[in-house]
């Protein structure tokens, strides 16, 4: 076994707290869609440029350093790249670099000795405006190092690890797992090492049925780590390194293109009713009759997430949003807007888990 690979190591993130008493399906739709972006949301990543940006690291022979999270241009441009390749496939989503770590939900940083790692989907809004929700911790120049980026931006997608799908059926050896990753590079801790490989994600987490070891999000894996499949002992886990067809006919079914058109017009104390599956999102333009306080709500025994942007320039930015998922509410907003600016009310279901039917109004 003397392949080694450095793995990305996902950083712990608290996960959506469901009341007693929810229904299995109820459930499974907030804990499937937690992590997911409304689509149509512009992404703003920003590199850490700050002299001053960066973290002391003490080593094993008692020495510490600052050591910078300051990344070089051609690293950069590895990113900015991977973020490209996930646009091509036509997702709704946009991604836009930005050089104030105000402005960004992405913040990335390019530490040495602190892995490759994104906190998940949504799970980037928890760090604060001075902190990494990404980080690179080897050269992305090479061809491991750019599935690396692809991979990292997946998570920030809401992508989790494929080989902790539950439909995997691999049987892991599992003392020489934690003895692989607890050496060099990786020197994971056993906790680390469980929660980034050998832990099952929930069955209810995960859309699908099916495994699928070609996914950018699927880990490298030499032979001796792995019992059965028969295949996967004798040979490992070798992934291309590319955005498998699985993956992107995910991430479109999350993220899927966008009206050209634009969404239609949502007028004042007017109810629209929405028959929405779960998952489908409805849009709607917004252009206030005067400037004044407005509501924004949703009806029905519903969980959503309600998000408000408004157009600047040749894109929107975020306003305000709710999420009432399992919670004995309906969504709602309160917000200041101007008669001569333009918005966009998105809303994604997660589940219409009684009645199959909702509504969305402002007044």
């Amino acid at each position: 076994m003397d392949q080694k690979f450095s793995y990305c190591a996902l950083p712990p993130q608290s996960e959506p707290v469901i009341p007693p008493g929810i229904g299995h399906d109820r459930a499974r739709a907030i804990l499937q869609f937690s992590a997911k972006w409304v689509n149509g949301t512009a992404l703003h990543y920003y590199f850490f440029d700050r002299k001053e940006d960066g973290s002391q690291v003490r080593f094993t022979n008692g020495t510490s350093r600052f050591v910078t999270w300051v990344g070089a241009e051609a690293q950069r441009q590895v990113v900015r790249d991977a973020f490209q390749v996930w646009k091509d496939l036509g997702i709704g989503l946009e991604f836009r670099e930005v050089s104030d770590r105000n402005q960004a939900e992405i913040r990335i940083g390019f530490m040495d000795f602190d892995g490759s790692w994104s906190y998940l989907g949504r799970g980037i809004l928890q760090a604060g405006v001075n902190e990494r929700t990404m980080n690179f911790g080897w050269d992305l120049t090479t061809p491991y190092g750019r599935t690396t980026a692809l991979h990292e931006i997946g998570h920030t997608l809401g992508m989790p690890h494929e080989h902790q799908n539950p439909f995997t059926g691999i049987q892991w050896d599992e003392e020489a797992v934690y003895a692989h990753l607890g050496g060099p590079p990786n020197n994971w801790t056993r906790q680390q090492t469980f929660h980034n490989v050998l832990r099952k994600l929930n069955t209810q987490e995960v859309s699908g049925s099916t495994w699928d070891p070609n996914s950018v999000m699927e880990y490298s894996f030499p032979p001796g780590l792995i019992l059965a499949p028969e295949k996967y002992r004798n040979e490992g886990i070798s992934p291309p390194g590319t955005i498998s067809p699985v993956d992107a006919e995910y991430i479109r079914q999350w993220y899927p293109p966008l009206a050209p058109e634009g969404p239609p017009p949502l007028k004042p104390f007017e109810s629209v009713p929405l028959d929405l599956a779960s998952g489908q999102q409805a849009d709607f333009s917004i252009a206030p009759e005067a400037t004044r306080d407005y509501t924004f709500g949703t009806f029905g025994s519903t969980d959503v997430v309600l998000v408000l942007f408004e157009q600047v320039g040749d894109e929107l930015r975020y306003v305000t949003g709710d999420d009432d998922s399992g919670a004995p509410r309906n969504a709602t907003l309160k917000q200041k807007l101007f008669q001569d600016r333009r918005y966009v009310l998105r809303m994604r279901l997660y589940s219409a888990w009684q009645s199959g039917k909702s509504a969305v109004m402002y007044w």
